[in-house]
């Protein structure tokens, strides 16, 4: 079965531009036969198409599956997929230290692992010192996405050469936010995926056979990107969201200890 693991919709996602009946549309059209939506810190999107499917009684001819692509304190973005039916409410409140992330979804018997580990700085969890620095922490993951559309070839390059060191599944993914970007990249999987579940056993026995796709052209920087410390700015964006949420992070992490999703 060939899915898009990185998808990114107009009703989870601030800077998506594509309903998710869109994208599923176009993906069928192409040839795929499902897709991971992964909104940030949010599965607005994935919801979306339970409501779409719902009211106009679509058939299940095409797998979506629930995902989110979580922005941790520390480690840029983590791509989090955890069993069919299962809402941890804090999985849609950003913020979370890499650490505590991979604890909370192991224990749910979810899967985690870094999109894009090499790309834009603080964005890519190979540019952070907490996870670069320390092989066991890597060990952890479930995953690498080897192969993003939004990436260099260089960056995809040294990711698939850290999956492959670590001995961990690589997936790909377009990482779309517009229609023109939509199942330019893929995840083959043999295996039959019905659900979560499905998909989770798939990636933790070996059934994922590969990925790949188009990378995008490079664009030179905008004079507004070379005079802007964009990546300062991001950290000190990230960090302050990271505090104001800390009350949530502690009413959800309550909720977890005493069993409440």
């Amino acid at each position: 079965m060939r899915f898009d693991m990185h998808c990114h919709t107009r009703d989870g996602s601030v800077d998506g531009q594509i309903d998710i009946q869109d994208y599923v549309r176009i993906l069928k059209q192409k040839g795929f036969q499902g897709m991971l939506v992964t909104d940030h810190n949010t599965y607005k999107g994935y919801r979306a198409w339970l409501k779409y499917k719902k009211e106009n009684k679509l058939k299940e001819d095409f797998v979506v599956l629930k995902g989110v692509e979580y922005d941790t304190l520390d480690a840029g973005h983590i791509l989090v997929i955890m069993p069919q039916g299962l809402r941890l409410r804090i999985l849609e409140v950003r913020g979370l230290p890499v650490r505590m992330l991979i604890e909370i979804v192991h224990k749910y018997g979810g899967i985690l692992g870094p999109a894009h580990p090499y790309g834009a700085k603080f964005l890519g969890a190979m540019n952070s010192i907490v996870v670069a620095s320390n092989p066991r922490l890597i060990q952890k993951f479930d995953f690498v996405e080897v192969f993003n559309t939004c990436e260099t070839k260089e960056s995809n390059q040294k990711a698939r050469a850290m999956a492959q060191f670590y001995k961990k599944p690589g997936i790909g993914g377009s990482d779309s936010h517009r229609h023109k970007y939509v199942g330019t990249a893929y995840t083959d999987i043999n295996y039959p995926i019905k659900n979560n579940n499905d998909l989770i056993h798939a990636i933790k026995n070996g059934y994922v056979l590969g990925c790949g796709g188009e990378e995008r052209q490079v664009r030179r920087t905008s004079v507004i990107k070379r005079i802007l410390p964009i990546g300062p700015v991001w950290k000190i964006f990230n960090r302050s969201l990271a505090i104001l949420n800390k009350r949530n992070h502690h009413i959800s992490l309550l909720q977890i200890f005493h069993g409440k999703n």
